[in-house]
């Protein structure tokens, strides 16, 4: 192997952790966003709210595994995340649930680009359930799920790995 490929594969496995742990960060919001639905939302949605903090519980927890596996130690969990909007009733929980999962679409397509192999892959599974419980929440779907954001963000990343503070 020759110091270029060396440092190509190191580089690689970096960016990978960087987006690991961005996703990590993701799915550590969503568990917390998800707490707040399931406390507004309507009788009728909220075995689906339930479905989706489990989700993003187990994406959690296997992201932090992930991270282990490149070598990282996994960022915790943040005591509180500001909300993107006051969340007073049912219809504003819908809307935050929709908002969690296309959020989290968003940064598993950063994960994605910087990933390969069997790790890429597990993104891309976890963009597509993203993408389809945000369908399910809003009642309809975006041509590019994960990507909807770039469109007005100056930085592919500005919008999808937002600080760990925030939702």
């Amino acid at each position: 192997m020759t110091t270029s490929t060396a440092r190509a594969r190191r580089e690689g496995r970096a960016m990978a952790l960087k987006a690991t742990q961005a996703a990590l960060a993701a799915e550590h919001a969503a568990v917390y966003g998800y707490g707040v639905v399931g406390g507004r939302i309507g009788d009728d949605r909220l075995q689906e709210a339930r479905d989706g903090y489990a989700a993003h519980r187990a994406r959690r927890d296997a992201l932090a595994r992930t991270v282990r596996d490149l070598g990282g130690t996994p960022e915790g969990a943040a005591p509180a995340y500001a909300l993107p909007f006051a969340v007073p009733d049912a219809a504003a929980a819908v809307r935050l649930a929709a908002e969690l999962e296309n959020r989290v679409a968003a940064v598993y397509a950063d994960l994605v680009r910087a990933a390969d192999g069997a790790l890429r892959r597990e993104a891309a599974g976890a963009l597509r359930e993203a993408a389809v419980r945000a369908v399910r929440w809003r009642g309809s779907g975006v041509a590019f799920p994960g990507l909807t954001e770039r469109a007005t963000s100056p930085s592919p990343s500005a919008s999808a790995s937002a600080s760990a503070g925030e939702l």
